[in-house]
């Protein structure tokens, strides 16, 4: 009796112990996973202009094209052209060349007079993210230029708009997985937890929130993409012409998916909030066999409408997180870039998984309150055992298509976040060494592992339920709300509570690990920063570059130390960049690199930029003309006066890559 008695708590104590190799990897799953729910491999770059970057032109063009590594959408303001006097000189609503979706042209004004031009550019990449620059060309002989900081300010998002929106986001994100992944778990492994009210509150309020998530970013898209005020939120023609956009379409059909998610929501707890059919007899308290069997069949035929009601919502629920997965892949970095049909299928995976692991961990912290059985622990196990599995592999994936080359890492703003989650990683992963230990706790108290049954509530008499004595009224309600809050004493033992409180710091850093990753959905992939070349790198058109006057003690130089890592002899050394004459407009500029021995070193490729950060203005790349081993020069035309950052890019080999900078005071 007693063996057979341990044979049948074999299961309940396997629970925890899966239970706890899961939560050992709940941090490392959800950096992995969101490494490529954002940085699929997109943000348009700009990979050609006419005239080109820092030309010299003889007559006056006719208008400014500009193409594009994808395709773009622009607004009345995409394009706008700057005299040396900081006045607008094109003639405004740009469009597309030859209705090509890559391209971006805007006419000019005709006379325009010698002088250097500022082109500031702002379009919306097919990925629905919003890039822009700038650039200079002269006609005739470079200038002087002063453009207004209010001039070049619609370059970037405003500050308030800009949080909005992505705090937006970021919430659209965590209701998401809130609502999917708490359906998931109470359709899966906690049918009757349906029925309680913490698990109602739970989906209710990912539905809530997702809901007014996605009204306000539909909402705030519009000033986010044209760097207008949050004035301008309520701009019926700017949620319209949003609605016209990709980015628009997804929105609404989350909406409509939502309506759907609501009636999906009442099914869900009118059908399993049921109570269940229990047997009234146990098999051993009969000895007729044949009368047991009958029982048996008459439990499970009673149960069948029941299974089949979950089998039903959970291919309509299977669907409906689908679809609302789509809204975000269909939307973002994944539908454009390399690999799409790939990388399509695998971004709705990494999303449903990361829903189905984040939701249920909510889950769960609900369900060990309430007092959760081990079986249920052991039914959750498995599911994001599952979910971890899913998104190792298509956070890999997503990452090597964002990131492209291991110098991606500390090169790119994208690496460098990246870099930041996986710290925040680390902590989880101490975070679940504790969560282990509360688990083998619970799997060597067997009375705690099993489930404790919910505290009934005592039904009031008739006189007294009915009664319109205020007093008598507020008696009843302190008396059932000491009787739930007794219950859920009786089911939060102390180890119980440990797991929760581990299990909900865990959460905490998770949802800090989301707002970093939506931060990363703001930045260019470490892939695409690498391929930007912002068409500097294009011939001079016909007339050349002007030549620079240089002058005498007017040369500055810096010196940036740099190291790829790498084992190459050319992996460390410093850049030398000397600037002349060091004022606005045309300076004559040369890079040398030395290795660590002082002595020239040549690299597989090297980019030198200028940015000017206080008026958004850049990167401005030199193109580089060599000039034998670890020297090269050439012309750099820097419009307005201020503290620019010059920035080296240098790749020693095909995966080391680094990219000092320095500061650079011009006028």
């Amino acid at each position: 009796m007693e063996k057979a008695s341990h044979q049948r708590t074999a299961p309940a104590r396997t629970a925890p112990r899966r239970a706890a190799g899961l939560l050992g990897l709940l941090g490392a799953l959800f950096a992995l996973m969101l490494a490529g729910a954002g940085p699929a491999s997109a943000h348009a770059t700009l990979e050609a202009t006419d005239p080109h970057q820092n030309s010299v032109l003889a007559t006056a063009p006719q208008a400014v094209t500009l193409t594009f590594s994808e395709a773009v959408s622009l607004s009345g303001d995409s394009v706008r052209v700057l005299d040396p006097a900081g006045k607008a000189v094109d003639t405004g609503n740009p469009g597309h060349a030859d209705g090509k979706a890559d391209t971006a042209r805007v006419g000019l004004n005709p006379g325009l007079a010698n002088g250097t031009y500022t082109v500031a550019w702002r379009a919306v990449s097919e990925d629905s993210h919003p890039v822009g620059g700038a650039f200079t060309f002269s006609i005739g002989a470079p200038s002087d230029t002063s453009v207004s900081a209010t001039a070049l300010q619609g370059a970037k998002a405003d500050g308030v708009v800009a949080a909005l929106y992505g705090t937006g986001r970021t919430v659209a994100y965590v209701a998401y997985a809130l609502l999917a992944g708490a359906a998931a778990f109470t359709l899966v492994c906690w049918p009757a937890g349906v029925a309680r009210r913490p698990v109602q509150r739970l989906l209710m309020t990912g539905w809530v929130a997702l809901l007014v998530s996605t009204v306000a970013v539909l909402m705030l898209r519009g000033p986010y993409e044209r760097g207008s005020g949050i004035g301008q939120a309520f701009d019926l023609s700017l949620v319209r012409a949003t609605l016209d956009e990709r980015i628009g379409t997804a929105l609404a059909a989350r909406l409509l998916l939502l309506a759907a998610s609501g009636v999906f929501l009442s099914l869900l707890v009118g059908q399993l909030g049921q109570p269940e059919v229990e047997s009234k007899h146990e098999d051993g308290d009969d000895p007729d066999s044949e009368a047991a069997e009958l029982r048996a069949l008459e439990q499970r035929a009673a149960q069948r409408p029941q299974r089949e009601a979950r089998i039903g919502l959970g291919v309509g629920g299977l669907v409906l997180a689908v679809a609302l997965a789509a809204t975000w892949v269909g939307a973002d970095h994944a539908s454009v870039g390399i690999q799409v049909w790939l990388a399509l299928p695998l971004g709705l995976l990494h999303l449903i998984a990361m829903a189905f692991w984040l939701g249920g961990l909510a889950s769960l912290l609900v369900a060990l309150r309430e007092g959760v059985g081990a079986e249920v622990v052991d039914r959750f196990s498995k599911i994001a055992f599952g979910s971890v599995a899913v998104l190792v592999v298509t956070g890999l994936y997503q990452s090597w298509r964002g990131l492209g080359s291991w110098g991606a890492l500390t090169g790119t703003e994208y690496g460098r976040l990246l870099l930041v989650k996986t710290g925040c990683v680390v902590a989880m992963l101490g975070v679940a060494w504790l969560s282990r230990s509360w688990l083998a706790r619970l799997r060597a108290a067997p009375a705690e592992a099993a489930e404790v049954e919910p505290a009934e509530l005592p039904e009031p008499v008739a006189v007294a339920a009915h009664s319109e004595d205020p007093v008598r009224q507020a008696q009843l309600e302190r008396q059932r709300a000491a009787v739930e809050s007794a219950g859920r004493e009786r089911g939060l033992t102390p180890t119980r509570a440990g797991l929760r409180r581990s299990v909900l710091v865990e959460a905490a850093v998770a949802v800090a690990v989301l707002v970093v990753t939506t931060m990363l959905t703001n930045s260019p992939p470490g892939r695409v920063a690498g391929e930007i070349k912002a068409g500097g790198a294009a011939a001079p058109a016909a007339g050349g570059t002007a030549p620079v006057q240089t002058q005498p003690g007017r040369t500055l130089e810096l010196k940036l130390p740099y190291d790829t890592k790498g084992r190459t002899p050319n992996a460390k050394g410093t850049a030398t960049v000397t600037v002349n004459p060091a004022g606005t407009g045309a300076n004559e500029v040369k890079l040398a690199l030395d290795g660590a021995d002082g002595q020239p070193v040549d690299v597989p490729e090297v980019q030198l930029a200028f940015t000017l950060p206080d008026r958004d203005l850049g990167p401005l790349p030199v193109p580089l003309t060599p000039g034998g081993t670890g020297r090269w020069s050439g012309t750099a035309q820097l419009p307005l006066a201020g503290n620019w950052v010059v920035s080296v890019q240098i790749r020693s080999s095909d995966i080391d890559q680094t990219t000092p900078t320095q500061s650079l005071k011009i006028g």
